[in-house]
């Protein structure tokens, strides 16, 4: 198959050397990445994600003959910016998260690539989890019937320097983190009819970053938590994510490496009934996000998460920060 010519614009995402992915696969061919600014670029020069790549000026990328894929992966505060900039020129997008502070702005991105027909891929990075594809397998068939809880939670300690910057944002740690795991409640249950916004700074640090927060989204016959902090010690070792349904309880921990317990009320397949354990572990993130878009690019599929999911997900990821929609 011909591989797709992807170029990258920004190196200040604290996940822009997600390059290495498609610099990686046979299903990318990378053109080359934009940074304007001098000392971001001087630091990605020294990151292995970026040796021996091209430096180029926007235009010089968006004008590149047979570019198909642009990443955004600047600052949160330029992403909607430029992902305009890419999808008005024609270009498919991978837009890091979270989708910015502008509901109206990203739902214009939205509305000009469904015209457009571009894929708009956003960069949750658990999508492709392999104990979330199967816990999306387990719900398609039927084996946790109609599930009626969630529960998620996405912490970590932040450093000092780091929680400044992102004391930028007024959405604090759901904004931040918590989004992840917003996107995975929308995919299991939908867009609530409401979410209550429980926040606050905690911490004895005078930075003012939401630091301590959660969000409870209300269903006609389901309730979701979503707690996320900037405190918690050795906090990657306790993200999870659980749903109960009528038949069957799902629960992911952690969800960096993750393992699966889960209980069903009969035998299904090859599962018994009761609680039974499948370890899984270390996985790579963004390699199955990375084969996915190519694969949709090439018109190969259709994409898995609809623009009408990003615009629930990025709804609810305001809300829950207690940030305004319009």
């Amino acid at each position: 198959m011909p591989k797709v010519k992807y170029g990258q614009i920004g190196v200040g995402h604290a996940h822009a050397s997600k390059m290495a992915v498609y610099r990686e696969s046979d299903d990318f061919d990378v053109v080359g990445v934009v940074e304007p600014d001098p000392a971001l670029r001087a630091k990605a020069e020294k990151i292995a994600a970026y040796k021996d790549l091209k430096w180029m000026t926007q235009e010089q990328l968006l004008n590149t003959p047979g570019l198909q894929v642009v990443g955004v992966e600047t600052r949160v505060r330029d992403l909607l910016d430029t992902a305009e900039t890419c999808v008005d020129a024609g270009f498919h997008v991978h837009i890091d998260k979270p989708a910015g502070e502008s509901l109206p702005q990203f739902k214009r991105i939205l509305d000009a690539a469904a015209r457009k027909h571009l894929l708009v891929q956003m960069g949750y990075m658990y999508r492709y989890n392999p104990a979330v594809v199967m816990l999306r397998d387990f719900l398609k068939k039927g084996y946790l019937g109609k599930p009626f809880e969630v529960h998620t939670v996405m912490s970590k300690v932040i450093a000092a320097g780091t929680r400044q910057s992102l004391a930028e944002y007024r959405g604090g740690t759901i904004f931040e983190l918590g989004c992840h795991i917003i996107d995975l409640v929308i995919g299991v249950l939908g867009t609530p009819e409401s979410v209550a916004a429980y926040n606050q700074h905690a911490s004895p640090l005078g930075d003012k970053l939401l630091d301590n927060m959660l969000a409870v989204f209300t269903y006609p016959r389901a309730l979701a938590t979503v707690k996320s902090s900037a405190m918690e010690v050795e906090g990657f070792a306790r993200r999870h994510f659980v749903v109960c349904g009528s038949e069957g309880t799902f629960h992911i921990e952690p969800l960096d490496r993750p393992d699966v317990r889960f209980a069903l009320s009969k035998p299904r397949s090859k599962y018994v009934k009761g609680y039974q354990d499948v370890k899984i572990g270390a996985y790579r993130r963004y390699v199955g996000d990375a084969a996915d878009m190519a694969r949709i690019v090439r018109g190969e599929k259709q994409a898995d998460f609809s623009y009408e999911h990003d615009l629930a997900v990025q709804t609810a990821v305001l809300q829950a920060s207690g940030l305004p929609l319009t």
